[in-house]
């Protein structure tokens, strides 16, 4: 039902102590989150009052997440890649009809694989994780190619764009751990070098036109067929399968938890219809206005974090007074 990263994860602590939950120290400074407004009490209550009434939850996640982890989103105001860089992303047909545009697209996957794979998971998907425990979750469906969620340790992920952390073939359709292709890459670029100054959302950086052309990538192992990440690119569909797994999902739990995205593309907002469709309560929490605000009942602006920390927070106070 649950498509989930396994392979390419290393096992992580469970944290069980909620104040090293809710006060722990992160290496992001929050570059990459737009500016925002305080968030009033009476809408922390409300949204606080959505979560305790609702117990099979679908949860949506965006990049407005992972900007807390200190990975940049496309379209945020100021501090978005868009709005830094006159760079766009790589689109499908282009990746599957050139070998030089696949060619730049590894060498600078090669040079920001290790701090984009390096990035821990943040106080949003720990909390994610303590409410899946709580089974007050149903399912993670999420935007991001992080794999944030599953270092987390959520196990009810959906991958609505797939993982940067695996490898697909386009022609057999074999996979492989995107840590196993760096060793590989390792050894055929013995002499590349570079560091990553500006990551971009799914990894990617800058390096020169000499490093791209001298760089070597595999052909699939399996077949000889060309590799890609194992994620939709822009111009690309989400599978089949995936949509009615998360389309299941939707129809079966009890509410709609939409984090940190504007819904700008598609396949998020469909998700928010299909909610609507079937008469689920929807709340929204993120900065700026969201393409599905319409459908909300309530709708929260500021950081996701600091948002979901105070209301878990108020949350655990009232179950050690009830305890009392």
């Amino acid at each position: 039902m649950f498509k989930t990263n396994v392979i390419c994860v290393k096992s992580c602590k469970t944290v069980n102590t909620i104040g090293i939950l809710l006060y722990r120290s992160y290496t992001s400074d929050f570059a990459f989150v737009p500016k925002c407004e305080p968030v009033e009490d009476r809408d922390l209550l409300m949204l606080k009052g959505f979560i305790n009434s609702h117990s099979n939850m679908c949860i949506l996640t965006g990049a407005g997440v992972s900007t807390e982890s200190g990975i940049p989103d496309y379209r945020s105001e100021g501090v978005g890649l868009y709005a830094r860089s006159n760079r766009r992303p790589v689109l499908y047909k282009d990746f599957c009809n050139s070998a030089e545009i696949r060619r730049r697209y590894w060498a600078r996957n090669y040079i920001g694989w290790p701090r984009f794979s390096s990035v821990k998971a943040n106080s949003v998907h720990e909390i994610l994780k303590k409410l899946e425990d709580h089974n007050k979750i149903r399912c993670i469906v999420t935007q991001n190619v992080d794999n944030l969620h599953t270092k987390a340790g959520s196990k009810k992920v959906i991958e609505l764009h797939g993982t940067a952390f695996k490898v697909m073939c386009l022609s057999c359709n074999e996979r492989i751990c995107r840590y196993q292709l760096q060793e590989i890459l390792d050894r055929m670029n013995p002499n590349m070098t570079g560091t990553s100054e500006m990551i971009r959302p799914d990894g990617d950086v800058d390096i020169s036109q000499e490093q791209v052309e001298r760089f070597k990538i595999p052909s699939c192992e399996n077949c000889g067929g060309v590799l890609k990440p194992d994620m939709i690119f822009f111009g690309d569909n989400v599978p089949r399968q995936i949509v009615e797994s998360v389309r299941y999902n939707v129809e079966q739990s009890d509410s709609l938890l939409i984090l940190g995205t504007t819904l700008t593309t598609f396949s998020g907002y469909r998700i928010a219809l299909q909610a609507s469709h079937a008469k689920k309560p929807i709340a929204i929490v993120n900065i700026g206005k969201t393409r599905a605000d319409y459908l909300a009942e309530i709708k929260v602006e500021g950081r996701c974090g600091d948002i979901l920390s105070r209301i878990y927070s108020m949350i655990n106070q009232h179950a050690e007074c009830m305890e009392c």
